[in-house]
């Protein structure tokens, strides 16, 4: 069921279901929006898993491999989309900022302790994207289908990013038979827009 009564929505409205989605987003790995589309300006898109929304500076967090491809992307063009969609409540919203790549700062620190050891095994991997002879996830032997000890995983902690997204805009796009709403935030002002 639909949060909203098109006729009685406000910006004000709209901007705190934004915050409200992405917050849960980040918290309930079964919200529909817990696993959004990000786009790098090179239009290589691809799902992720939410972490984080801060409410009070408009960033999205996300963990990633430092050894991915992506990040020699952002490197060169920090520009990222962020597409996420609620079925169920016909709520799209698009965000559209800048990412940066953190691997040593505090935020990184603490998001790598804050990760669950099966989480964080992936990053014991070979790099994302290496060719194999045969279908494989990359992990060594000894580590493949099980739980590893925090000293098995101390090598890779090098390997652990953070991507933060400031978002700069978010598009808020609501589908309904009565008709369509949209409205944009821009640096944190809001407007309404034709769909």
């Amino acid at each position: 069921m639909a949060r909203y009564v098109p006729m009685a929505m406000t910006l004000e409205t709209v901007r705190q279901d934004i915050e409200d989605r992405l917050l849960e987003a980040a918290s309930n790995r079964r919200s529909p929006m817990h696993t959004p589309v990000v786009a790098t300006a090179d239009a290589d898109a691809r799902i992720m898993v939410l972490r984080n929304f801060d409410t009070s500076d408009w960033t999205l967090r996300f963990h990633t491999d430092a050894r991915s491809p992506k990040v020699e992307t952002l490197e060169d063009n920090a520009a990222v989309a962020v597409l996420f969609y609620d079925r169920d409540e016909k709520v799209q919203i698009r965000c559209r900022g800048q990412a940066r790549i953190e691997t040593e700062s505090w935020l990184a620190t603490a998001a790598w302790s804050e990760s669950d050891t099966y989480a964080r095994r992936c990053y014991l991997g070979a790099p994302p994207g290496e060719e194999r002879e045969q279908p494989s996830s990359g992990l060594p032997d000894e580590i493949e289908g099980k739980r590893p000890t925090e000293e098995e995983l101390a090598p890779a902690r090098k390997n652990f990013a953070v991507m933060v997204v400031k978002i700069e805009s978010a598009d808020w796009y609501f589908l309904s038979n009565d008709g369509h709403r949209r409205a944009i935030f821009t640096n944190g002002k809001g407007c309404w827009v034709t769909p």
